[in-house]
């Protein structure tokens, strides 16, 4: 079909109809859907006019297993180095025998209406912590020109993934780029000045953890060992950190160089370079991990061949194919998405950390900048075949870390997935679903011993090891938190969004089918009759929020918690449709039905809110930062106003009176959560009150997350989930697909009147790429990858179309 064709086709459309089919592939001829490009000044830049004083002000690269955090010294540079499978500990071992007596023990007080007795009752289920990720290392740089320097700018470009820090000492100009390739698997950093011979330094390698270091022939080595056990940061008991000589991970980093001009060498005391034009230094690390279920130990693998290897490989290439290779993989992912939010007011040759305090939100392009950047942040910290991305993603600084920086499965973990499938990242879902498989192993265990059920279960947090078990080192963790058994209802939403989104049926079939299967049989065993007939779980709670009783006490464990049935209905139905999906278990899916039907239903208070628990208990922290009981709203899928405006207007009322005010991680649900509303200057709101600068790396205050200087999301202190939550909400703001429709623009804010965005995917196999004008649509194009039928809304405007794999459809809404 020729261009002129499809001009008149076009021009037929909008005076028939709003739908335009187009041939697979075929190019759209009327408006231009492409997002206006960033200008040269960097809008998809972080940029700084001094170098980092504190961890989160330095820059984040990673490949998915290797991260470092790049300081931007001028004397002295530094990288901190992290490697994702580095972790204290080893495989899981179930050690609480008596958690099925504590069990039945809990649930006779809850039903005796005995709260606080059930759940101190309920302590008696707790097993061990989970482990510790651990920092690798530091390579640390002492270059021989002073720290009086000018010019001086760093930066980390997100359409390339590599930072840049560039000065002037004296009349010579010097360049440094760092990157951490996929494809090479190597670290990479480049030094360049333009004048010959000005590059002299000294590169050292140390970590927190024990090491020694050995040189030999140009290869500079730190061979480590990590910790048998590390306690959590909250723990205060004796002996935080042990070391045996059989158990824990070894690993080992490798450093060398390939200079251009003067010389260098490797001895005891570092890598040396010595008046050098130009100069790569390669870095490349490995650990002993050898699977959740090998000890690291005793049947860990040797990292030493594998990192020699990988530096072997690398050395023998040029830093322009190595730059070449790194930029084509990572632009590979982070180009499918492009996003225009209209002019910006605020001068753009800010540095981001004032941009930031002078207009945060009300800057569109750095909200743009902040969107991108949550994508730059999954790709960095989870590619196929790498570990999940923890709490704070790859790159952590402390031996230990706030929280273990492990997997917290009461939503942290999963809010780091959430803008996986819509930002057009799918593969990167990869390490999670691997890992929940893992965990689903340990999880048939821990679900016979300790509750005689069927299927699989997980708790509140886990580590590298799956660790399933609730934990709380036997009765010290709060049970509010430490017994919760929600998280294989939770995780297994994100194997049936895998599939919603982009339709593998062998993938349904052989990997998230069995998987979620075998989580609604523990909850079928779990789930109990109440009163009044109705199934709900018990003990149950609202993670991690408690309910003040008539008495004045304070309770955490109950029976019907409303999460713990959201979950489960997501869950029954998830595995229900999968079931119709593929044809089979036919008598399973009615069993499902069947108990998915006695669920306790979702009640109304006394406030005209959503009730977080059976009974109508006030809540002990009113504005407390979780808000577990409207998972229905989001990233349930149950509660939207077609199917239950009543709940839905509950629902809503709750979030109004928990407040905008929370931590950072919070926010980022919260601005999802007023985007499944319809409410896009309310997700603003949400979105400039996360977009506020916090300085500083201490402190707890719940009520006054933000981000620090580099655009980590503050908890505080750095939680990962925040980024990664508010790109999914400015995703969520722009497009929704969870109701059996693709609803464009569905809570437009007015600040963002003109726009597009490209690249953005929908429920059912469709990318989504829109233009709007004056606060209205001008145009949709939808690409089908499955040929499925599309219900396309906007507004009030719904439109069905049938479409063939790689069809196009153009949507425009009608004239008015």
């Amino acid at each position: 079909m020729t261009a002129l064709r499809l001009s008149v086709l076009a021009a037929l459309v909008l005076l028939c109809g709003s739908v335009a089919l187009l041939p697979a592939q075929a190019p759209v001829a009327s408006i231009p859907l492409q997002p206006t490009p960033a200008s040269p000044t960097g809008e998809l830049k972080l940029w700084y006019n001094r170098p980092a004083a504190q961890w989160v002000e330095a820059l984040p690269i990673g490949n998915g297993r290797l991260g470092a955090m790049v300081f931007g010294g001028i004397e002295t540079e530094r990288l901190q180095l992290n490697e994702d499978s580095l972790w204290s500990g080893g495989p899981e071992t179930l050690t609480n025998t008596k958690a099925r007596e504590a069990l039945a023990e809990t649930r006779r007080r809850i039903a005796a209406g005995r709260y606080v007795e059930a759940a101190q009752a309920a302590l008696g289920m707790e097993g061990p912590y989970t482990e510790s990720y651990l920092p690798m290392g530091n390579l640390q740089i002492a270059f021989e020109h002073g720290d009086v320097a000018r010019g001086y700018r760093r930066e980390l470009d997100l359409r390339t993934a590599i930072t840049r820090t560039t000065y002037r000492v004296g009349p010579v100009n010097y360049t440094r780029e760092a990157f951490i390739s996929h494809p090479d698997r190597v670290a990479v950093v480049h030094f360049s000045a333009d004048r010959p011979g000005a590059l002299s330094f000294v590169a050292r390698l140390d970590s927190q953890l024990r090491y020694r270091t050995e040189a030999e022939g140009a290869v500079l080595t730190l061979v480590g060992k990590a910790p048998a056990h590390v306690d959590p940061s909250y723990n205060n008991g004796p002996g935080p950190v042990v070391y045996d000589d059989r158990e824990g991970m070894n690993f080992e980093v490798h450093l060398t160089a390939n200079a251009t001009g003067g010389r260098s060498w490797v001895d005891h005391d570092g890598l040396h370079v010595q008046g050098a034009n130009d100069v790569v230094v390669l870095l490349s690390a490995a650990t002993s991990f050898n699977g959740f279920d090998k000890s690291p130990g005793t049947s860990g693998r040797d990292p030493g061949p594998i990192a020699a290897g990988e530096l072997r490989a690398a050395a023998g290439k040029s830093y322009a194919a190595l730059e070449t290779a790194h930029v084509a993989d990572y632009q590979s992912l982070f180009n499918r998405v492009a996003l225009d939010l209209g002019p910006t007011t605020a001068a753009r040759d800010l540095p981001t950390d004032q941009r930031l305090a002078t207009l945060g939100a009300r800057d569109p392009r750095l909200v743009e900048l902040f969107f991108q950047f949550g994508r730059y942040l999954l790709i960095s910290s989870s590619r196929p075949g790498t570990q999940p991305a923890n709490l704070q993603g790859i790159w952590n600084n402390e031996v230990r870390p706030p929280w273990s920086s492990n997997y917290t499965i009461n939503i942290n973990t999963e809010m780091n997935y959430w803008p996986a499938e819509p930002a057009n990242l799918a593969e990167l879902h990869g390490p999670l679903i691997e890992f929940i498989g893992h965990l689903a192993a340990n999880g048939r265990k821990t679900a016979d011993l300790y509750y005689g059920a069927h299927g699989w279960v997980s708790h509140h947090n886990s580590d590298i090891w799956a660790r399933s078990t609730p934990v709380g080192d036997f009765g010290q963790g709060d049970p509010v938190w430490a017994v919760w058994q929600g998280s294989a209802a939770w995780l297994s939403q994100h194997l049936w969004e895998h599939y919603a989104f982009g339709g593998d049926t062998a993938y349904l079939r052989d990997t998230a089918y069995p998987l979620m299967k075998g989580a609604a049989e523990f909850y079928l065993d779990y789930l109990i009759e109440d009163a009044n007939g109705h199934l709900v779980t018990s003990p149950s709670t609202s993670p991690e929020n408690k309910f003040t009783l008539p008495d004045g006490a304070t309770g955490s464990v109950s029976a019907g918690a409303t999460m713990d049935r959201a979950l489960i209905w997501d869950l029954f139905t998830n595995t229900i449709e999968a079931s119709n999906e593929l044809g089979i278990d036919a008598s399973f899916r009615t069993r499902l039905e069947q108990a998915r039907a006695r669920l306790i239903p979702y009640q109304i208070g006394s406030r005209g809110q959503l009730q977080e628990w059976a009974t109508d208990w006030p809540e002990q922290d009113p504005k407390h930062r979780h808000f577990s009981h409207l998972f229905g709203v989001y990233p349930g899928r149950e509660i939207t106003p077609e199917r239950a405006p009543a709940i839905f207007t509950a629902a809503r009322r709750s979030m109004e009176l928990r407040g905008d005010e929370a931590t950072g991680w919070s926010m980022g649900w919260k601005i999802n959560f007023w985007a499944r509303m319809r409410d896009g200057d309310r997700a603003l709101t949400l979105l400039a009150t996360l977009l506020r600068p916090i300085n500083g790396e201490t402190g707890t205050n719940y009520r006054a997350g933000g981000v620090y200087p580099n655009l980590f999301d503050a908890h505080p202190p750095f939680q990962i989930d925040g980024n990664f939550g508010a790109t999914a909400g400015v995703a969520e703001m722009l497009l929704q697909s969870h109701a059996g429709e693709i609803h464009l623009l569905p809570a437009l804010p007015a600040a963002w009147a003109s726009g597009s965005v490209r690249g953005l995917r929908a429920r059912g196999g469709f990318e989504v790429s829109m233009r709007w004008s004056s606060g209205r649509l001008v145009e949709a194009e939808l690409l089908s990858t499955l040929g499925k039928t599309a219900r396309i809304r906007y507004g009030a405007l719904v439109r069905e179309v049938t479409t063939r794999p790689g069809q196009r459809v153009v949507f425009r809404p009608e004239d008015r």
